[in-house]
Formats: structure tokens, sequence, C-alpha cells
């Protein structure tokens, strides 16, 4: 007879499980951290970019490559001087962006104004703004299944409508500009209305027939500017009459400071293209036939005008980014390049922001602060300007490569490949 405590002749005692060991918060919090998820690549793609920014700076000053000649004999000049380079232009970088410290000091000291403060953040909200609408427009349509390369020709036609409303119609300052941002929005919606209509009724493919409408508003852009009526007649170069200031975009912090109400339209614009996509039908329509147009057809939704609603609002955002160049600081006229690259910037933008709205937002606050900044770097370290388009190309490949930055840094296989499925159908 065998009590509680005692086993019986012969029979293993039952094995008890050791107790459970929970995981501390620290240790949950470093494991997730150093997993594949969407923060941790995108935060590594930086630090990825960022590094190899820095040797493409070293090595394209011959100074510091003439310290990598004696290496051997003296490597701490070699180090030295390339620590102090890339340093110095990241500082700068860092400055023109978001803050410069000595501003700081003399404001405290009466050196300088608040003004000169604030001047970095202005000029990146300045710079982040049009892209806002641009990647929104590339990003709507990546999740309608469509690829809008024609972002920079809707943004090129919502330029000329805004500025001809500008300079053309006389009104009160508060109508004027929404007249004017209104024109901009009609010309970038109806620039995606052909792509739009074309592609449901016909089958042609949205890519070449948005590449080539960017080329015909471009074209239209130029022959337009010097028409009698849009052309400034004190000016020999090709620049249009300049826009009025009732119609123009009211500065948030005082004439001094570029920063405009358009960065307030690009977060309400995010806003609202957030709960188009995820409160509304037109939303989950536009979902559906971006998953699986067939399926979506299946359900009774109609792809014909689910793919025109969707070039249209793609089209508008764009326009309305194209009227920002010229309402608000950064152009108040027309000329062949004053929509820039933003169309195209846009794509970028959208791939680094997941083709999600307000991913799209923050990837344009870094664009804009990689131009803003980059102007600072190339006048106090004399670093081409072109370095920053290289920062934003590498931030975009790492991005758009997730298996690559799980294999530099180790990161965990399991939540990567989801990372990349998920990546996949987000186009």
């Amino acid at each position: 007879m065998t009590t509680d405590t005692q086993a019986a002749p012969g029979r293993r005692p039952p094995e008890q499980n050791p107790p459970e060991e929970r995981e501390s918060f620290a240790g949950h919090f470093l494991r997730s951290l150093w997993a594949a998820n969407t923060v941790t690549v995108t935060v590594l793609a930086i630090v990825l970019a960022i590094v190899i920014g820095g040797i493409l700076i070293i090595v394209s000053d011959p100074d510091v490559l003439d310290t990598y000649t004696y290496f051997f004999a003296r490597p701490s000049d070699a180090l030295t001087a390339s620590w102090d380079l890339v340093a110095d232009a990241y500082a700068n970088l860092f400055k023109g962006a978001i803050l410069d410290p000595a501003t700081v000091s003399g404001w405290l000291h009466g050196e300088n104004g608040w003004q000169a403060v604030l001047a970095p953040i202005s000029e990146t909200l300045t710079y982040a703004a049009p892209l806002v609408f641009t990647g929104l427009s590339v990003a709507l349509a990546f999740r309608g299944g469509l690829f809008n390369i024609g972002a920079q020709g809707q943004a090129t036609v919502g330029v000329i409508l805004a500025a001809l409303a500008g300079f053309l119609i006389p009104l009160p300052p508060v109508i004027h500009l929404l007249v004017a941002l209104i024109a901009g929005a009609l010309g970038g919606a109806a620039w995606g209305f052909v792509p739009g209509i074309l592609k449901a009724r016909t089958g042609a493919h949205e890519v070449i027939t948005t590449i080539m409408l960017n080329y015909v508003a471009l074209y239209f852009l130029t022959w337009i500017i010097v028409q009698n009526g849009v052309h400034e007649p004190s000016r020999t170069d090709a620049i249009s009459r300049p826009v009025r200031s009732s119609a123009q975009l009211p500065h948030l912090l005082g004439g001094d400071l570029r920063v405009h109400a358009g960065i307030v339209l690009a977060v309400l614009a995010t806003w609202a293209v957030a709960w188009l996509l995820n409160r509304s039908t037109i939303g989950f329509e536009l979902r559906a036939v971006g998953a699986n147009p067939d399926a979506a057809r299946t359900a009774g939704i109609s792809v014909t005008r689910t793919y025109v609603i969707l070039m249209a609002v793609a089209g508008a955002l764009a326009g309305l980014g194209g009227a920002n160049m010229v309402l608000g600081s950064t152009a108040t006229a027309l000329t062949p390049l004053v929509a820039a690259q933003i169309g195209f910037d846009g794509i970028l933008v959208a791939l680094l922001g997941r083709v999600k709205p307000w991913g799209v937002a923050l990837a344009a606050l870094l664009f804009g602060a990689l131009q803003a900044g980059g102007n600072r770097m190339q006048s106090y370290s004399s670093i081409s300007l072109e370095l920053v388009t290289v920062l934003q190309a590498l931030i975009v490949i790492f991005i758009a490569a997730p298996a690559l930055v799980k294999a530099i840094f180790r990161l965990r296989a399991a939540r990567a490949e989801r990372l990349g499925t998920s990546m996949a159908k987000g186009w």
C-alpha cells in the first residue's frame, strides 16, 4: 500500500511540469523590437541609407581620400577626417530640417527672434505639403489596383488652372482662394479621369496613358505661359503673371517664414483619404477591386465605375498638390519648372508610406526634411544636393526589399515573411 507522498514500487513518480517563466516586459519589448515589423524595417532602412550616404560623402571628397593613401602609416588621420566630414554634413542636414541649436541660444540671449528657431521646421513643412497630396494620389490608386504614374501631369494641370484662376479672376480674398483651389483640384481630376475611363472602357493600361499625359501636360504648360494675357508683359523669359495675393494660401507663422495653410489642408486630406478607404462604401469597393477585380465584379461591384472614380479622385489630390506649388510660398507664378518633380516624388512617398494615408504623410515629412536639410548641407558643407536624392532612393530601395534588411540585421524570420506578404498585397 502506498501513500500520497510515496510512489508504488516499480512505478515512476508523476512528472511535474516546471513553472513557466513569465517573460519580463523589457525582454518582450526587445524581442518585438528586433522583429521584422513595419516600424523596425523602416527605421533600419533609414539607418542603412544614412550609413551608405556617409560612405558616398567620404569618397566624393578628394581631401579626405588623400588621407587614405597613407592609411596604414597613420590611420587616425583618415578616420578623423572621415568622421568630421560626415558628422558636419549630417549635422547641417539636421539643422536645416529640424532645429539649429545656435538659433535657440541666440533667441534666449536676444540675438535673434523666434522665427529663426522655427525656420527649419517651416522649410520642412513647406516642402512636405505638396508631397502629401501627390503621395496620397499614388497610394489611393495603388489600393485600387492601379499604378498612377500620372501624378506629375495631374499636378501640372492643377498648377495651371489654379494659377489662371489666381490672376485672371478678381474675387474677394477667401472666395478667391477657394476658387483657385477648386480649379486646381478639378484640373487634376479631369487629367486623372482620362486614363480612368480609358482603362475602364478599353482596357488601356494606366501606366502607358498616364506617362503620355505627363508629357502632354508639360508641353501644355510650356505653351500657355507665353500666351497673351498669361505671360508677364514686363519679362522676356517664360513666366506668367503673378497670382493675386487674395488667392494665395495664408502664412501660418508670419511673412518671414514660408510655411502656409497648405500643410493644414494636407493633414485634412490625409484624414479624408483614410476615412474614405476604411469607413466608406466606396472605399470598401475600391479595396475589393484592388484585391481581385473578378471577384469584385462577381459580387456586384462595378469595376468600371470604381476605376473612373478612383483615377478622378487620385487626380484631384495631385491637382491640389500642384495648386500648393503656385498658391503657397514656393512660387507665385507659372514657370516651366513650377511643378518641380512632386508627382514622381509622390511615387516614392507612397512606397515609403506603405500606401497607407498616415504613413504617406509621415513619409512626406521625411522627404521634406531631407530636401530642407539638403539645401543647408549643400551651402555649409559643400555637399552636392544630389546626395539627398541618393538618400531618398536608398531608403525606398531598402523599404521595398525587407528580406535584404532582415538578412543584414538578422531579424526574426517569421515576422519578416508576414511583412513581405503584406507589402505585396498592399500594392
